[in-house]
């Protein structure tokens, strides 16, 4: 294979296994993903549904409806990436459950898949398994629901003021030294625009010795969700010849702006001087992983001013001046490296120049 060749994947209909868990038209399918492989497609992505898999009770995972799904896939010649999905089917409209998933789930049900797919697995059918870590599958706090009536580009809002995170932002403070120190109550509301709230406005909250702890502690909840789960997909599947991968959400509405407050309320705490990726980037590729990012195939030019939107900027930053540095080839999965100390997480937020951005050559995906 050339070493510059792009592996396309075309991702299945949501509901491709329906909600009662019945594979509805494999034949209808079948021939679509025919006409897939002719096309010089090499695989398809699907949503693997927690609440369709155990619907009828704890651990009782009724795996045939996607086995024959796979079998279909198999047959046409095509490789699966498989997603872990334990959030709401709807993502974005859907993301308001801020009860976390205890981690048992997790571990149970892609140790339950390993068991029941293992013959994809072996004739490496199956190449990746992304698992999802939050709303959309998206590795984020679920600061801008629909539901919750949040419109574009409102900024969010923190998701941290239930008593569990409450008591331990409590103790981090005090630990600090700062036992006076509370959760904001100035950031205002999902549709603000920064500058109304005294939290992101010039010289806000979040320029303080306080808002910067608030926000580091913040951030590194979500990245230590993440990195346990991650730690559990890689003994769920250890010796499968598989890529596990995240999802980030592209969070490009008032990425110009000093505050980013979009971002920072979704839980990436990046800023001009503070990278807030590559700290995701390193705890992912201790597992040995991959990072999937939403927003590469938009343009700064297709998004309203208002919004202070720049998805081309967002990208050209996720993306490693040094790609090596995360990169890993695909021999069975291992046991994931050593935890990363805060220390160096931290390091790894300096600011890096942005990867090269070549408005002649680098076209949308869609032409």
């Amino acid at each position: 294979m050339l070493l510059d060749y792009v592996p396309v994947y075309v991702m299945l209909p949501l509901g491709v296994i329906n909600v009662n868990n019945v594979f509805e038209d494999p034949d209808g399918l079948k021939e679509q993903l025919v006409q897939l492989r002719e096309a010089g497609v090499d695989g398809v992505m699907v949503d693997v549904w927690w609440g369709i898999i155990e619907q009828k009770g704890p651990k009782e995972y009724d795996w045939s409806a996607y086995k024959s799904l796979f079998q279909v896939v198999q047959e046409c010649g095509l490789k699966l990436q498989a997603i872990m999905s334990f959030h709401q089917c709807g993502g974005n409209v859907g993301d308001v459950v801020t009860i976390p998933i205890p981690q048992w789930i997790y571990s149970d049900y892609m140790k339950s898949f390993r068991e029941n797919m293992s013959e994809f697995l072996k004739s490496e059918v199956i190449i990746d398994i992304e698992v999802g870590l939050g709303p959309a599958g998206e590795l984020r706090y679920p600061s801008y629901p629909q539901n919750q009536g949040w419109v574009f580009p409102g900024i969010g809002e923190f998701q941290c003021y239930d008593k569990y995170l409450k008591a331990d932002f409590k103790a981090a403070a005090a630990k600090a030294g700062h036992s006076e120190w509370e959760l904001p109550d100035d950031a205002g509301t999902y549709n603000d625009v920064p500058e109304s709230t005294e939290f992101f406005n010039t010289n806000g909250t979040y320029l303080t010795e306080k808002g910067k702890f608030f926000l580091t502690w913040y951030s590194n909840q979500l990245l230590n969700h993440g990195d346990q789960i991650l730690d559990e997909a890689n003994k769920a599947f250890l010796g499968c010849k598989v890529k596990l991968a995240i999802k980030v959400s592209g969070i490009h509405w008032w990425y110009k702006a000093p505050n980013h407050a979009a971002e920072l309320t979704a839980g990436y705490y990046n800023l001009d001087d503070r990278d807030g990726y590559r700290p995701i980037a390193k705890v992912v590729s201790r597992h040995h992983g991959i990072l999937n990012f939403t927003c590469l195939e938009m343009r700064d030019s297709e998004q309203s001013s208002d919004a202070q939107s720049a998805p081309q900027e967002l990208v050209q930053q996720s993306h490693s001046d040094d790609p090596q540095e995360y990169n890993h080839a695909i021999p069975p999965l291992k046991r994931s490296g050593p935890k990363i100390p805060v220390d160096d997480l931290l390091e790894a937020t300096k600011p890096i120049p942005p990867f090269p951005w070549d408005s002649e050559t680098d076209m949308k995906v869609d032409g």
